[in-house]
């Protein structure tokens, strides 16, 4: 049985890799920060045959605490504070935690399992992957971007990605770690949090067809994305570890969409007009857009044998079915509109 430990556990990434891991008959951890997390019980109904371990980034004796622990092959690095609009506001702290907590986890990896080779093999027996963003790209320099796409970042969350991205390459480099990024597309799911634009726009759907909202703002409407869905992108991340040596990929649909059309499709799953309820406001606008992310997963199809299943249209309905379900639960326990 092959253990993981997944740092993260409590996004929708992390969740869906708990599952999916579980499924394949690993040994899963998930890292969490705090025992009172709010989303311990969350992602305790998600993934009950997992166990969670205490574990800070920001705290690299924790972090080779948890290694010595839980003795793991895989090391998920998923944590991050992955609010791009929020980097702006709070940029030191999602410098630290976002960048150099990847330092941390590599060097409590490093730490606990050596490096080098003996024999002609890697001494250190942990595979470990970074989740790298294409949020890196920002300006883009060529369409579609690729592993060898020179980064340009727009944002501070970017330039952290960018930090981690690179440093991960240096221990893979330097130590002969067993150590790859995936550089991940948007990818949406019903469990995204509601600071993020598409579960925004399927929750505010929802809630504007029963009548408990009246309309929805948002920022700007021409950016666009290659959208996908998370419970695909997180089998990606699992098959680069299984390869023979550690490399990094692109992972995404080579599609694009903007949110105008996210916004359209979404309404009219409700059978509503998005233009009567859309309307956008400047406070939503970031101070350095980015206006197009469009992946060339080309590596990825090829070398890892991975394909999207869910299109675009399919990712927009599940998430709205989603969110009509649960706001006529909360209607049904009697909780106010404005909770």
């Amino acid at each position: 049985m092959r253990t993981a430990l997944i740092t993260g556990i409590t996004g929708q990434d992390g969740t869906y890799l708990a599952e999916h891991l579980l499924k394949q008959g690993y040994n899963v951890y998930g890292l969490i920060r705090g025992q009172n997390n709010p989303k311990r019980e969350w992602v305790e109904s998600i993934a009950p045959d997992m166990e969670l371990v205490l574990g800070d980034l920001m705290d690299q004796t924790s972090l080779i605490r948890a290694l010595e622990y839980t003795k793991p092959d895989e090391v998920y690095n998923l944590a991050a504070i992955s609010y791009v609009a929020l980097s702006w506001d709070q940029a030191r702290l999602v410098g630290e935690v976002t960048g150099l907590g990847v330092l941390n986890m590599l060097e409590a990896v490093r730490t606990v399992g050596g490096c080098g080779r003996a024999n002609g093999k890697r001494s250190n027996p942990m595979r470990f992957y970074q989740a790298s963003s294409s949020e890196m790209y920002g300006r883009v320099r060529e369409v579609p971007q690729s592993e060898t796409t020179p980064f340009y970042p727009r944002s501070p969350y970017a330039v952290a990605k960018v930090y981690g991205h690179h440093i991960t390459i240096n221990y893979r480099e330097s130590y002969d770690l067993y150590a790859c990024s995936g550089i991940l597309f948007n990818h949406e799911s019903p469990r995204r949090g509601l600071e993020f634009v598409t579960r925004k726009i399927s929750h505010a759907v929802a809630r504007i067809k029963l009548g408990r909202q009246k309309e929805l703002v948002l920022g700007n409407l021409d950016a666009k994305r290659d959208w996908g869905y998370a419970g695909d992108y997180i089998r990606a991340m699992h098959l680069m570890l299984q390869q023979a040596e550690p490399e990094d990929y692109v992972v995404g649909t080579g599609e694009c969409h903007s949110v105008a059309e996210f916004a359209e499709l979404a309404f009219a799953c409700v059978g509503l007009n998005w233009q009567d309820y859309v309307r956008t406001d400047p406070r939503f606008l970031r101070p350095a857009e980015v206006e197009q992310l469009l992946s060339n997963p080309t590596k990825a199809n090829t070398k890892l044998g991975w394909k999207p299943s869910v299109t675009f249209q399919q990712l927009v309905e599940m998430m709205v079915e989603s969110d009509m379900a649960a706001e006529k639960e909360r209607i049904r326990t009697g909780v106010p509109a404005g909770k």
